[in-house]
């Protein structure tokens, strides 16, 4: 399938997973489309299990869960957000952008976020990365929805970010800036949690 096409029927599809889970006891399921869904060691669930013909890009990067807690925009938006103005490696310079940390986006769910534990993120091209927690905690990671003030597009860099600011982290800050970022998956949409 062509990209174009793929990411055409990505947007379309986007409500689906709201659509089609019913949203664990005591949870509310987000009002719009899913954009992040959390899965592993996490204790707090407002969807149902994985569902191969709804849930087709997790099915084609062969993913699979009993449960999930998923973000819309608006609870995204919810959490308390953070701003870094890192140097980005697609033009040299300092960009402003805001989101919720990580690690808070991921205590909504009920995460198990153990020093030694890991987190998978995903990105919608399948490009997945393994973060440790600690670094995750140290250096800061957000999900970013903004990019200098404007909310991030399917397509481009968005609509969700996991990053940090590397330009305020000596041991990163000192590498070219090409080699800042590869545990920083743009257009995220999934994350396991690892214990």
């Amino acid at each position: 399938m062509k990209k174009r096409h793929f990411l055409g029927a990505l947007a379309a599809a986007g409500a689906l997973p709201v659509l089609h889970a019913a949203p664990a006891a005591g949870k509310t399921a987000p009002r719009g489309p899913a954009l992040l869904t959390v899965t592993g060691a996490i204790a707090q669930a407002n969807r149902g299990r994985f569902d191969p013909v709804a849930d087709q890009m997790m099915h084609k990067q062969k993913l699979s869960f009993d449960k999930a807690y998923v973000f819309d925009f608006a609870a995204i938006m919810a959490l308390p957000a953070q701003t870094i103005r890192p140097t980005l490696e697609y033009d040299g310079k300092a960009h402003t952008l805001r989101g919720p940390l990580l690690l808070d986006v991921l205590k909504t769910a009920g995460a198990t976020l153990n020093e030694g534990g890991k987190l998978v993120l995903r990105a919608v091209d399948g490009y997945a990365v393994s973060l440790p927690v600690a670094q995750a905690r140290a250096q800061r990671f957000i999900v970013a929805t903004h990019l200098d003030g404007a909310a991030m597009a399917l397509g481009g860099l968005g609509p969700l970010w996991a990053l940090y600011d590397a330009d305020r982290v000596p041991e990163m800050a000192a590498k070219p800036v090409a080699e800042r970022f590869p545990l920083c998956p743009w257009a995220l949409y999934h994350i396991e949690v690892q214990a």
